[in-house]
């Protein structure tokens, strides 16, 4: 047995349960730093090796606040350069929700091993009800605010997108959908605008969600994109008097399960020729000349065309300068990425509140980073919003 084993039992033995997670860190922290220097330096601490980079030159004491209480750390001193461990660096609000829903899920008794693993793995088995719901607190006030604040001004274009995630509901293991909502204003601006859960995409269940985002604000929609889900289609005509943009590659994927393999590359080269057109109406012209001249031999393909015409090429009638960002999901579906990644590491939430602290933190991330990144369409472009023709698929508000 090691001598760290050795010290981190005699630690247990001594310590009583109130001061057991503090010392746990502590313990942690300095040990983490003790591996992580001898790494920089090439050999272990007291080893003399001829390839040995640097060498340690004592310990400076800091105190480390932590929501377990104040843990004292011994930072290693190197004889040249310096040394900072990253775990000081302030842990992003992402980083503090996974925490939270792992200890969460961890207590409950319901996470997969993967999760058990990982929690054994930083040092967390002696948590308890009470500690986590400190650690929650601050991130759910900041999550809810987030996704409750008004919305000022006008947002002409909207993404909206589902992701799947599991959850544990009454000792059943479900798949509930995580909804994200991003919107760009009139000034250039995209921000993560709403985020909720849901048992499945119906229409009711989308069309309270786009009212409660009008609710707070989210006003002058002029095109919504989204995949062809026929509930939300219809929640989008009950609640905005907007166009629907399909996303242009979902429909390709839907349209060229219609062909064989051997010609789905053909297929879609074709197709795209109608998106490379000048204006909206070239490229319906162009649309329907492909549709008939693939219904030969690609009649599945040839009719998915023919309903998805002004679906697909909504996008064409706002202004050339957002097309690329407007003909489909894309960039809502990054995003979706980003949190599938994260979520992963969870495998399965504990509640539907769990889910909603950890994406919500992700996004408040995100909407923090495009807050300070160039504006996502240029002020010049975004005045010709207003004088495009839109009254080939307008959804009408009901």
């Amino acid at each position: 047995m090691t001598n760290s084993t050795m010290h981190f039992q005699e630690l247990i033995e001594k310590t009583s349960d109130a001061d057991l997670l503090r010392h746990m860190i502590e313990f942690a922290a300095n040990r983490l730093m003790a591996l992580d220097v001898d790494n920089i330096c090439g050999a272990d601490h007291g080893v003399r090796d001829p390839d040995r980079l640097n060498q340690r030159n004592g310990y400076r004491e800091r105190g480390w606040d932590t929501r377990a209480g104040t843990v004292g750390l011994q930072i290693p001193k190197l004889r040249k350069g310096s040394y900072f461990p990253d775990f000081l660096a302030p842990r992003r609000t992402a980083e503090k929700a996974l925490t939270a829903v792992i200890q969460e899920a961890y207590i409950q008794g319901i996470s997969t091993r993967s999760v058990d693993d990982l929690v054994k793995a930083m040092g967390m088995s002696g948590i308890s009800k009470s500690q986590v719901s400190r650690l929650c607190e601050d991130i759910d006030v900041r999550v809810k605010d987030f996704l409750s604040r008004p919305l000022e001004g006008d947002w002409p274009y909207l993404w909206l997108d589902a992701t799947y995630i599991k959850v544990r509901r009454d000792g059943r293991i479900v798949s509930v959908a995580a909804i994200i909502a991003v919107a760009v204003n009139t000034q250039g601006r995209r921000e993560v605008v709403g985020m909720t859960t849901g048992a499945s995409e119906a229409e009711p269940f989308w069309t309270d969600f786009l009212r409660k985002l009008k609710r707070r604000g989210l006003n002058g929609v002029q095109l919504v994109i989204s995949d062809a889900h026929e509930g939300l289609k219809a929640a989008i005509s009950k609640v905005f008097d907007a166009t629907w943009q399909r996303c242009r590659v979902h429909f390709m994927r839907n349209a060229l399960a219609h062909a064989g393999k051997r010609h789905r590359e053909m297929v879609a080269a074709s197709i795209r020729t109608a998106f490379t057109q000048e204006d909206h109406e070239s490229a319906v012209k162009q649309w329907r000349q492909i549709a008939d001249s693939l219904r030969p031999r690609f009649k599945g393909v040839a009719e998915c065309m023919d309903k998805a015409e002004q679906d697909v090429l909504a996008f064409m009638t706002f202004p050339k300068e957002h097309w690329q960002k407007i003909h489909s999901t894309n960039s809502i579906e990054r995003l979706n990425k980003e949190v599938k990644r994260r979520t992963r590491v969870v495998g399965i939430f504990p509640n539907d509140e769990a889910i909603i602290r950890l994406v919500g933190a992700i996004l408040l991330e995100q909407n923090d980073e495009w807050a300070v990144c160039r504006r996502y369409m240029t002020l010049e472009t975004l005045p010709k919003i207003s004088h495009h023709d839109n009254e080939p698929t307008m959804i009408a508000a009901q």
